[in-house]
């Protein structure tokens, strides 16, 4: 306690202002999908804030409809967090923040990267990062292609809970690898990608010539896949990176 207070009373008015609005982000940041209300101990304890601290802060918040109280004394998310919720959704656009991820995992494995998303019986690339080496695998943005050949649409089958085999020994693994299963050429690795409330929202993977791309080069290249698309995920689920 003696040293949060010290830390507040060392800090210059301007620089008091900007921790307290970072601190009440971190009281907002600390609900989760799953939590309907939270403790101020709680709140205390995911903060690494003072009680005193998150309760002059969330008294605040709650001025303006960020929080509220219950009865009980613990505290919920109010009207204004859920506007911003809905503003951020209506106005996101996906393709800039994979775009990016994409790019680096094409870097991190020198193959092109694609994600897919799932519509009826097809997947969509919705959107690609060709990679650098000159014989690679081609597949055009908007290009529909079977979900029940290659592996990111059996990804999407999968994780939107299709049944039997191959699907419970790839939601088991969490990722999936193809060999000319659609293109006796082309292998790939993918793996899903999700969003708010863990919703399903895509399938990114690598993919390149099966020359190339064999089943223990694909195998090496498993983990920059998985950091990929759980990057993607935590950046659709408005999670701040670490």
């Amino acid at each position: 306690m003696n040293e949060d207070l010290s830390q507040e009373s060392e800090e210059s008015p301007a620089e008091e202002g900007v921790v307290a609005v970072r601190r009440a982000m971190r009281i907002l940041e600390a609900f989760g999908v799953d939590d309907a209300h939270l403790t101020l101990a709680e709140l205390s304890r995911r903060t690494g804030c003072h009680r005193s601290t998150v309760l002059r802060l969330a008294r605040t918040l709650a001025m303006d409809d960020y929080l509220a109280q219950r009865p009980d004394g613990s505290w919920r998310l109010a009207r204004a967090a859920g506007w911003l919720g809905a503003c951020y959704q209506a106005t996101f656009n996906i393709a800039e923040v994979v775009q990016p991820i994409l790019r680096e995992l094409s870097a991190a494995t020198g193959e092109s990267a694609t994600f897919y998303v799932r519509e009826g019986k097809q997947r969509i690339c919705m959107a690609r990062v060709e990679g650098p080496k000159s014989i690679r695998h081609h597949v055009r943005v908007g290009a529909a292609l079977p979900l029940e050949l290659g592996s990111p649409g059996r990804v999407l089958l999968a994780f939107s809970g299709e049944p039997g085999e191959p699907y419970e020994s790839v939601r088991r693994a969490g990722y999936m690898m193809s060999l000319g299963e659609r293109d006796a050429e082309v292998s790939s690795i993918s793996a899903p990608v999700y969003g708010i409330n863990w919703t399903l929202q895509g399938a990114i993977c690598i993919s390149g010539p099966i020359s190339r791309l064999g089943e223990s080069v694909l195998l090496e290249l498993k983990e920059p896949v998985l950091a990929a698309a759980s990057r993607l995920s935590r950046s659709l689920m408005g999670v701040r990176q670490g």
